[in-house]
């Protein structure tokens, strides 16, 4: 069955979290339409190769006209999709970058498997998932509220047909006494009715105003879970997005919910309303205290819907400059980001009524004790009014133009602040008032803590601060976070490292890369890392962060297949390759280089030893000339008077190289080599080194080469078949 189809037949809220995928991304009636071709393509390769997605773009184009020409035959231009309006709608977005086309339908189609994924999990553990039971409880609760609105309704509406008949007695009392001749039984018989009737208009006034109250009992119950369970859930799931998690941020449900809440106290503000003209209009008629308790119960309605609207308002998208999409919360003076804002209670009534104003550390006293604390400004006036989006139509405000600039130091006294800039936590907060039927409500809302750089160099660290940040802290509002700065424990920083991994790849790390990791980043027995271990002086997180960047730019398909192992140390390498067959190889991130290098290592056997080789590592400019699989292809070892030939034979643990590679090679093997119009050959560079296998006599010289020696006590092997080529000048041995 194709994706789309199992797709279509998940639950709502599996299909919400589809929705939440194509949002602002992609149109989903394109994806629904030509679903079994799409699926039909290979968009992993197309998203990182310009060429493939350039054709995979033509041949899209191709199978439109193809399907526009077969309506017209069939007859049914009418009945099925407008491919004419499709086409014209790819090329107006993609034709220019279709790499752009590839890279979405990529990422889409992988959170689509994702939910799959997720749903059929769902579907084995439903009956002992406390957090799907506990939706379905607070959505079950929400219906309740509603159909008990509903039904008050009905009653409210049987009210006004029942003062509508006592006043019809009223109006014509005297006419009936004229009738009956002033005859004392027939008054006292009419006044018997009519007492009767408004008595019973009473009754009915108290049970209406019974169900109002267990009504309002079940919306006090539903408006706490939202605002101290539900909205923050979501928050820390939100905070958890923003370094990487691929964990669910859609707001759809719990706008669903914050609208339906809302809707119903409104209502019950109109019922009770309704209850207090009819009781002013026969005041006479009625229990003393029954307006005093309307009065009581609508205050009580006001102050729960006050409550919902005041954390209604949520930063839907963190703010983030658009050369630095994976990465939001850092800020570049001068540089402009967007943040998007959302008003849960989407009410039509709400339409253009708020205006958001952006305020830049707002309310924040704790930085006066930081010295040389930098301020910042808004370059402009941004001030934007909630407006219902075409999309999806949600309520909300984008602010795409904000940008900031230095202001004046908050600190007093010397300029020179206590913390790094990339340590320095700001936030934004976004402020409105709701005045809208006697409702007087002050809503805001708060970014999560961001920091603001001069420069690009200071990325990586502003990062490290960002992601730190998110890992301890609870309370968004503690920006002096690092003048102190809590350790993190392992599992807390073995999780977010993984993100970094998965949100560029969709790979993050496992549990023998993430051990390799531990080794380097713990050294005390409590299991800590500290910031000074992470961040500072050199601390691991350039290393990684220099990986992630190589993996990105050259190996992002060899790390999303599994083709590198990465993080694994040398000696790991050697237990690993010494009983593998000879030419086996393993790919590995050099320990050496903080801007991010790869290296590979195979194995030889020779006189029963077995020999591990690593070569050179390759830089970021290494790789930018020639691919990782190209090298690996072409790869060469020499001795004199025998002829080159590559040792890299299976990849660990045994799968052969050109099987694992040749998808990605440029040039495939056995092709022959064209020659140029002007007479001259193709030529490719190739990576050759000397060959390192000691033979029977003195062994040469390694260049451009490491060699470990993996038989018995690896260091005693070592130092006593290299002795003689490891002497410095004064005959010191460097091992």
């Amino acid at each position: 069955m194709a994706q789309w189809q199992k797709l279509l037949q998940l639950d709502s809220a599996q299909q919400d979290r589809v929705i939440q995928v194509y949002h602002d991304k992609f149109p989903r009636e394109i994806r629904h339409f030509l679903s079994y071709w799409i699926e039909s393509q290979n968009w992993e390769l197309a998203a990182v190769d310009e060429k493939e997605a350039r054709e995979c773009f033509h041949k899209l184009l191709r199978h439109l006209d193809e399907q526009q020409i077969r309506s017209v035959q069939e007859n049914n231009i009418l009945q099925g999709p407008d491919f004419v309006g499709i086409k014209a709608y790819l090329q107006n977005h993609f034709e220019e970058d279709p790499l752009h086309l590839a890279m979405i339908v990529s990422e889409c189609l992988s959170e689509e498997r994702k939910i799959l994924a997720s749903a059929a999990g769902a579907q084995v553990c439903v009956p002992n998932n406390p957090a799907m039971e506990k939706t379905r409880e607070l959505d079950n609760k929400v219906k309740e509220l509603r159909k008990q609105t509903w039904e008050m309704e009905r009653e409210i509406k049987s009210l006004e047909d029942l003062h509508d008949k006592l006043d019809f007695i009223l109006k014509t009392w005297q006419s009936r006494v004229e009738q009956l001749n002033g005859s004392a039984d027939s008054q006292a018989l009419q006044k018997e009715e009519f007492f009767k009737q408004a008595n019973f208009i009473t009754q009915t006034k108290q049970v209406v105003l019974q169900q109002i109250m267990n009504s309002l009992n079940l919306a006090e119950q539903i408006v706490s879970a939202l605002t101290a369970v539900e909205l923050p859930e979501w928050k820390s799931r939100q905070q958890s997005a923003c370094i990487g998690s691929p964990a669910d941020t859609g707001l759809d449900q719990l706008e669903m919910w914050f609208t339906t809440v809302a809707e119903v106290l409104q209502q019950v503000r109109q019922q009770l309303k309704k209850l207090q003209e009819q009781n002013q209009k026969n005041g006479s008629n009625g229990a003393s205290n029954l307006p005093t308790r309307i009065t009581e119960v609508e205050k009580c309605t006001c102050e729960l819907l006050e409550k919902l609207l005041a954390n209604a308002l949520v930063v839907e998208k963190q703010p983030c400059i658009s050369s630095l999409t994976q990465r939001p919360l850092i800020l570049k003076t001068g540089v402009r980001f967007t943040v998007k804002i959302r008003f849960l209670a989407n009410l039509p009534e709400f339409k253009c009524l708020l205006k958001v104003k952006p305020v830049f550390d707002k309310d924040v006293d704790e930085r006066e004790t930081v010295k040389g604390f930098r301020q910042f400004v808004f370059t402009t006036g941004n001030d934007k009014v909630l407006d219902v989006e075409q999309a999806g139509g949600g309520l909300v405000a984008e602010f795409g133009h904000l940008s900031l600039k230095d202001g004046k130091s908050r600190g007093k006294g010397s300029s020179e602040s206590q913390l790094g800039v990339t340590e320095e936590l700001h936030i934004i907060t976004f402020v409105t008032k709701l005045q809208q039927a006697g409702l007087q409500v002050d809503i805001e809302a708060s970014s999560l803590p961001l920091v603001v750089i001069s420069g690009t160099s200071q990325i990586s660290s502003a990062w490290a601060s960002v992601m730190w940040c998110n890992m301890l802290s609870s309370e968004p509002r503690n920006l002096s976070l690092f003048l102190s700065p809590p350790p993190v424990t392992w599992q807390q920083l073995a999780e977010v490292l993984s993100w970094q991994f998965f949100s560029i790849s969709q790979r993050g790390l496992d549990e023998n890369q993430l051990s390799m990791l531990r080794d380097k980043l713990v050294d005390n027995p409590d299991g800590l890392i500290h910031w000074s271990k992470f961040c500072k002086n050199d601390g691991a997180w350039i290393w990684i962060d220099g990986i992630l960047d190589l993996i990105k730019k050259h190996l992002l398909n060899l790390w999303r297949d599994g083709s590198i192992m990465g993080f694994v140390s040398r000696g790991t390498t050697c237990r690993l390759l010494k009983e593998k067959q000879t030419g086996t190889f393993l790919l590995r991130f050099s320990e050496s280089s903080k801007d991010g290098a790869i290296t590979f290592s195979w194995v030889e056997h020779s006189n029963g030893v077995s020999h591990v080789h690593a070569v050179e590592p390759y830089a970021k400019k290494d790789l930018t000339a020639t691919s990782l699989p190209d090298t690996l292809n072409n790869y060469s070892l020499t001795t004199p008077g025998n002829p080159p030939w590559n040792p890299l034979l299976y990849l660990y643990p045994d799968t052969p190289k050109d099987s694992a590679f040749q998808p990605y090679y440029s040039e495939q093997p056995d092709v022959p080599t064209p020659t140029l119009a002007s007479g001259y050959v193709h030529r490719k560079s190739v990576s050759v080194s000397p060959n390192p296998t000691p033979p029977s006599s003195p062994p040469m010289t390694c260049m451009e080469m490491d060699m470990d020696i993996c038989t018995g006590d690896p260091d005693k092997e070592f130092k006593a078949l290299w002795s003689d080529v490891l002497l410095d000048e004064e005959g010191r041995v460097f091992y």
